[in-house]
């Protein structure tokens, strides 16, 4: 029987990392998913991840703790308001203060690093440049830069062993149409979370950017939005 290829997702318990992840399964890999507590205000996210690896049949599943809490400069990670009820165009305006300084730079290392261990190819990331909220490690020319950093950084690609490839396979997606794919997929979208500003009980707020984004796509995509709100 051929073997699988291994793939290692990066997996914030959210629409879009999840969706990543189904595209992954759907072509074949064996998964290994990759999360992060990081000293966010919605590590709720963490229990999702925990649960979304599992009904896609992850076969490992790595939380990894890294306190960016101590550099700060992020309403996700310091005492900085969480924006409320932005309109569209608002959110589309400027790089929010939700914006973590070089996250998707530091996840994507930790995933370099144990794909080389795992001898896996392909790293899968749910990065969007479409209905995103400007963050500007989620743009195409970011993760061409990153892939070919990566090529350069590692042994066994330096030796010609192998040949690492960041899979982006929602990058040029809108919002509704990642949901749809999802859903083909059979995703279920009620075990993902995306509130940057969750209640004591984890639920989300249904006001902050992530929220209203995930609202819209829901709405685009014609299928009810299975987010139980606190607000």
């Amino acid at each position: 029987m051929e073997k699988k290829r291994k793939a290692v997702i990066l997996a914030s318990g959210g629409i879009d990392s999840t969706t990543a992840m189904a595209v992954a399964k759907r072509e074949g890999y064996e998964l290994y998913c990759l999360s992060f507590d990081y000293g966010q205000r919605h590590a709720v996210e963490l229990e999702a991840s925990r649960k979304i690896a599992g009904a896609l049949g992850a076969r490992q599943h790595l939380v990894i703790r890294i306190d960016l809490g101590k550099i700060g400069g992020s309403a996700l990670t310091a005492d900085i308001a969480v924006p409320h009820g932005r309109k569209e165009e608002q959110i589309e305006s400027g790089i929010p203060v939700t914006y973590v300084p070089a996250r998707n730079t530091i996840f994507l290392s930790y995933a370099l690093a144990w794909a080389e261990v795992l001898e896996a190819a392909d790293i899968f990331i749910g990065v969007n440049a479409v209905d995103y909220s400007g963050y500007p490690d989620c743009r195409p020319e970011y993760i061409s830069a990153f892939e070919a950093m990566a090529n350069l950084a590692i042994k066994a690609a330096v030796e010609g062993k192998m040949k690492i490839a960041i899979q982006t396979p929602l990058i040029h997606m809108t919002k509704a149409e990642i949901i749809r794919t999802g859903t083909e997929l059979g995703v279920d979208y009620r075990l993902t979370h995306s509130c940057y500003d969750p209640d004591p009980r984890g639920r989300a707020c249904g006001d902050c950017d992530s929220c209203l984004l995930r609202k819209k796509g829901f709405r685009e995509a014609g299928i009810p939005d299975p987010t139980v709100y606190g607000r």
